[in-house]
């Protein structure tokens, strides 16, 4: 895809509010990268129908996006950071006005939610992404490498879409495609990842359903349609798969019948499973990867007297302080999964009527401000999808529900030859992988669960090298952020649904 390169001091559309709050910021004059996403009608429904056939199975299936955890980076404490300007920052959408709010509760903002994508190698992915504010409120922040495909050249990820509020397949507030997706150009050209942020918009939010109709329909007809249509591989039984390859019909078959079998961790496809032992098996056995090693750290179940009394598993029973527990112990298992064949047969089907408009994204949701310049040392939330299990295999997070991070940034930069970090922003933190892109709020306030995008995240660390992540790490936002920010807070969309 031709990427369109425009330097920030050409032309920024910088009116009304966003102007306002540029007014006065010293900023150098980098290019952006400006890429197109789906552009127009038809592809924008091309994308929707990837994500939602099958009943949302894309959705459903996508892992968060991640790196091999070998691949840890070891971050370095360097100097501290250079503004390169004065301090600047945009209010959340609703805070045009400001108004008088009490603290008290922390209290998920619903601007979160998560980005989903195709990778490089086509497989669905996700990360963690917030509306923000903009003239046309239809903007997302997230990280540089969930939207830029990294190590291939950085092209622009294909799919591209963001859900707030995503839970196991539902979409409280509708799917909103990318349109159009800035980044700073060292980031876009080079990987750097003192300039993993981009800034995406997006078309008018979509729901799938209503009063529509579906048909099965022929595959002549299926290939004349234009609109939302899907392919669905119905399981049938081997008679019926004889049958239908006797009259050449549209079926197939998949895989082979084989047995589970033990194998070693590093047989292709060998597959990672709990096997739980006592308290002296798990205590003998070798930290590493293999089988028979330790996975993970002892589950503790508080458990009611009744359990209790009845467990006779391998776990340890303890009671403490009048509450009953159970001690779980689990080693690794490689396994070679069992498998078995399986026959299908392709049904088309059309949907008439299924897409509907729900309006802009700003307007579902809100959305936060933006800010750039700041000090560090300030008091941030951070809100994400945190999903990866820690280097060390334990799985703390599910990635299904938001979790949240609170603290203090640091005043010493981290940096990272390998990919090309000078200058990141610290905070003690343990989301893992699935976290990527969470936006870092400045001035959040929990009554109205609105801040200041400060950041988001690109590296997670391990600084006391326990095989656990304890450290997150964003770009510094400066005057270059901004210019690319308000480039593309400037930039309509609308929408695609007739």
């Amino acid at each position: 895809m031709k990427r369109i390169l425009l330097p920030a001091g050409g032309a920024i559309l910088a009116t009304g509010l966003l102007a306002a709050g540029l007014a006065g910021t010293a900023q150098a004059a980098p290019d952006w990268a400006h890429d197109t996403m789906a552009k127009g009608a038809p592809e924008a429904k091309n994308v929707i129908e990837f994500w939602t056939a099958s009943n949302y199975a894309a959705l459903k299936n996508a892992t968060p996006y991640s790196w091999d955890v070998k691949a840890t980076p070891s971050l370095k404490v360097g100097g501290g950071y250079s503004p390169d300007g004065k301090p600047g920052s945009v209010v959340p959408i609703g805070e045009e006005k400001k108004s008088a709010s009490v603290v008290k509760n922390i209290n998920l903002p619903k601007t979160i939610g998560k980005v989903f994508f195709v990778d490089q190698d086509g497989k669905p992915r996700w990360c963690s992404g917030s509306s923000i504010q903009g003239k046309y409120r239809n903007l997302v922040a997230t990280a540089g490498h969930c939207v830029y495909d990294e190590g291939k050249n950085a092209e622009v990820a294909s799919n591209w879409i963001f859900v707030p509020g995503y839970y196991q397949g539902k979409t409280p507030w509708g799917i909103y495609v990318g349109k159009t997706a800035y980044t700073h150009y060292d980031f876009a050209a080079f990987e750097d990842r003192d300039r993993d942020y981009a800034f995406v918009t997006v078309y008018n939010g979509v729901q799938i359903g209503g009063q529509g109709t579906v048909k099965e329909v022929s595959k002549a007809e299926y290939e004349k349609y234009e609109g939302l249509k899907d392919v669905k591989a119905v399981e049938i039984t081997k008679e019926q798969y004889d049958k239908c390859v006797l009259n050449l019909g549209d079926c197939f078959s998949e895989g082979a019948d084989a047995p589970a079998d033990k194998v070693g961790p590093d047989y292709p496809g060998a597959v990672l499973e709990r096997e739980e032992v006592n308290e002296k098996a798990y205590t003998d056995a070798k930290v590493g990867k293999g089988n028979g090693n330790k996975l993970g750290e002892p589950e503790v179940e508080h458990v009611t007297k009744t359990q209790y009394d009845a467990y006779k598993g391998l776990g340890t029973k303890k009671i403490v302080d009048g509450n009953y527990t159970i001690t779980h112990y689990y080693v690794q298992k490689w396994v070679k999964p069992a498998t078995a064949k399986k026959y299908f047969k392709n049904v088309y089907v059309i949907a008439e009527g299924f897409i509907k408009d729900v309006g802009r994204l700003g307007d579902n949701v809100g959305g936060q401000g933006f800010a750039w310049n700041q000090k560090t040392g300030q008091k941030v939330f951070v809100f994400g999808y945190p999903a990866d299990a820690h280097p060390d295999g334990h799985k703390a997070y599910t990635g299904i529900t938001p979790k949240w991070c609170y603290g203090t940034t640091t005043g010493k930069t981290y940096t990272h030859a390998a990919t090309k970090v000078e200058e990141h922003v610290g905070l003690k933190c343990a989301m893992t992988p699935g976290a990527d892109g969470s936006p870092w709020l400045i001035k959040y306030s929990n009554a109205k669960r609105l801040g200041y995008v400060n950041g988001v995240t690109s590296l997670f660390g391990d600084q006391d090298k326990n095989d656990r992540y304890d450290l997150s790490t964003s770009a510094y936002f400066d005057g270059e952020t901004a210019a690319i920010y308000n480039q593309a807070a400037n930039v309509w969309s609308g929408s695609f649904v007739k």
